[in-house]
């Protein structure tokens, strides 16, 4: 899978130095303090204050632990922070908490103690104890079962059936920045930018907006421990793409959910909004979605064309059901995005080929090349939960069901 670039490589060489650099990139966001963003109550703030508390030591033996999850909307993360007497080694040695479910559409306000269950750590960009950490959680009801937006559950039960397989994913997201007025940032206020076609990964400040706060969002992954494979400016202007992967099993989708925190974190500080909507323009201009890079330990050895194939041959028979795992609303969304045009497939047809955008699922031509590799599918949406997607591509194509 393409998705690695020599940043990852480099990510182990990372020290301290990087948290001191991520704390400081605070105070450009007051270069954005302009009329553009008048109406941005974040950027009215000094960041450069905070760094006085952040300069203090936390205490031997404590630190500060984000508590991340996915709320009841399949699509948003929600957070809350703990102090802890004793430097975790490992998730086991992190204690379950509780949070009220009923303010985040996951339980009645009547039972509404839902249970966090911490599942992969990462290193905190954010908070200045050399041993904070994130930890990514899934969440259940008091009666122990998984609340209906916990899909990791359903993909960890998947990947515990098939670890002869190998399966690696990675996943291709594209988002959109906007001012908080919900203009595309950077976009004229009375208008539209000039059609498409000069901002696909260019240059210029007439082609390019805030690329200073993605490549913040590089530099923070990095250290967090993300498999991040680098990033680009998309076919929209305003439009960003990043990668994660290819990893092994469940991390890919642990890392989408933590590199998009991470993100809309940093946008936060800049006072800029970050939307994951498959569709935030209408018109002639391109959706966001999030490409899903799949490969097996049989599509990956020579002669693996033939199990891609195989693969392919199966998805082709169950359009419905992955449209429906795609997005979170089932494919509400994707009805605005997957039209047939504009780099997209048609959300009623299953279509594929090689080395072409507007199909299902794409062979790269590299791929093709090479009988070998891995396949990538073009449905999912920019806002869709990867444990749902990497779970149904796990169940069709690996679990026959």
């Amino acid at each position: 899978m393409a998705l690695r670039c020599a940043g990852l490589l480099l990510s182990k060489e990372l020290s301290s130095s990087l948290q001191q650099q991520m704390r400081s990139l605070g105070t450009s966001s007051r270069l954005f303090a302009s009329d553009f963003l008048k109406n941005s109550p974040n950027t009215a703030l000094d960041k450069s204050l905070l760094n006085r508390y952040r300069n203090l030591k936390t205490p031997d033996g404590r630190c500060q632990v984000t508590y991340l999850w996915v709320d009841g909307t399949g699509e948003n993360v929600r957070l809350k922070d703990r102090v802890l007497d004793k430097i975790p080694a490992g998730v086991q040695d992190l204690p379950k908490w509780q949070y009220d479910g009923s303010s985040t559409y996951q339980s009645q306000g009547e039972n509404s103690d839902t249970v966090l269950v911490p599942r992969a750590i990462y290193k905190d960009p954010f908070k200045p104890g050399k041993n904070d950490i994130i930890v990514m959680c899934d969440t259940y009801l008091a009666d122990g079962t998984p609340t209906p937006s916990n899909k990791r559950h359903d993909l960890q039960t998947a990947i515990a059936k098939v670890e002869h397989e190998e399966p690696w994913f990675g996943i291709e997201q594209e988002y959109t920045l906007l001012d908080v007025d919900g203009r595309p940032f950077g976009w004229p206020a009375n208008g539209f930018p000039a059609a498409q076609g000069p901002y696909y990964c260019g240059v210029g400040a007439d082609r390019v907006y805030a690329r200073d706060l993605v490549e913040a969002h590089t530099l923070a992954c990095l250290y967090a421990g993300i498999d991040f494979g680098g990033t680009n400016a998309e076919v929209m202007p305003a439009q960003w793409e990043f990668q994660v992967g290819p990893s092994l099993g469940m991390k890919a989708s642990d890392d989408l959910w933590v590199s998009r925190y991470i993100l809309q974190r940093i946008a936060e500080e800049f006072g800029v909004v970050v939307t994951f909507d498959p569709k935030p323009v209408d018109g002639p201009w391109n959706g966001a979605g999030a490409h899903t890079n799949f490969s097996t330990k049989d599509m990956r050895a020579d002669g693996g064309m033939k199990a891609i194939e195989a693969a392919i041959e199966k998805l082709s028979k169950h359009q419905e059901r992955h449209i429906r795992a795609y997005d979170p609303k089932e494919g509400k969304d994707n009805e605005r995005r997957l039209v047939g045009r504009l780099e997209t497939s048609s959300i009623d047809k299953f279509s594929w080929g090689v080395a072409n955008r507007g199909v299902s699922v794409r062979i790269p031509q590299g791929v093709a090349n090479a009988g070998k590799g891995y396949l990538e599918d073009r449905r999912p949406s920019s806002n869709c939960d990867p444990y749902a997607v990497c779970n149904a591509l796990v169940r069709t194509c690996l679990l026959n069901e």
